[in-house]
Order: structure tokens, then sequence, then C-alpha cells
């Protein structure tokens, strides 16, 4: 349950819904998903929210299925189950295949582990890599 009351489109401000309105067309959606309704509770962080993840997840060096699996390898890493869900869907739109969820998940895994043991045995790092 959202600590926030959701703000729905029709009972949303008019900054609310101008920002609700570029998400629906940006995205080509129907509606606003219960992140941008929470966020909605505080239109400032709400909008600067938006225009920052449309900027950085526009079409750039990188392709837009990578930005998706990059996206969802930190959500993972971070444990935050929402985003997970939201981008491996965004994911699979972008044509992410079982198979690629599988070696991503198994590289998210493994760097995970090899961090921390690194960290744990507080390697140097190699001249080679400065």
């Amino acid at each position: 349950m959202a600590s926030v009351k959701l703000i729905e489109y029709a009972e949303a401000t008019t900054e609310v819904r101008a920002v609700y309105d570029d998400i629906l067309a940006t995205r080509k959606i129907d509606d606003v998903n219960n992140f941008w309704k929470a966020l909605a509770s505080h239109p400032p962080t709400l909008r600067r929210t938006w225009e920052t993840l449309k900027s950085v997840m526009a079409p750039g060096a990188l392709d837009p299925l990578t930005k998706e699996m990059v996206y969802l390898a930190v959500s993972t890493t971070n444990g935050c189950d929402y985003c997970i869900a939201s981008h491996t869907a965004s994911a699979r739109r972008q044509g992410m295949t079982d198979e690629m969820l599988g070696e991503l998940m198994a590289v998210v895994g493994m760097a995970n582990e090899t961090n921390r043991l690194a960290n744990g045995y507080q390697v140097e790092i190699d001249e080679v890599y400065r």
C-alpha cells in the first residue's frame, strides 16, 4: 500500500494533468501507472522526475532495449520490486526474450557476487585498470 494517496487523472490538478498527458503521449499508453500517481502527491517531484527520466531514456548512443535492461539490472540490485516489474515489462516490449532475461539476471547475480568478494577481500586495483 502506498504511503501517499495515489492521484488519479480525474482528481489531478492542471499541473499534474499536464505531466500525465505528456506521460501518456510519450509512452503511447492509456493510463499512468501507480508510480507516477504516487509522485503526483508532490507535483514538483512528479514534474522533475518525469522530465529527467524522459531525457535519460530518450534515444541516444544506447538503444531503448539496452537502456531498459540496464534499468532492470540496477532495479534488481537495489531490490525495487515495482521497478523490476515495470522495467521487465518495458524491456519485453522492446524485444527482450526469456533467454535475454536469464542471461541478464546471471550477469547481475555474478556482478553482485564478485563485487562483494572484491570489497570483502579489499582487493587493490591493478595499475592496468587505472
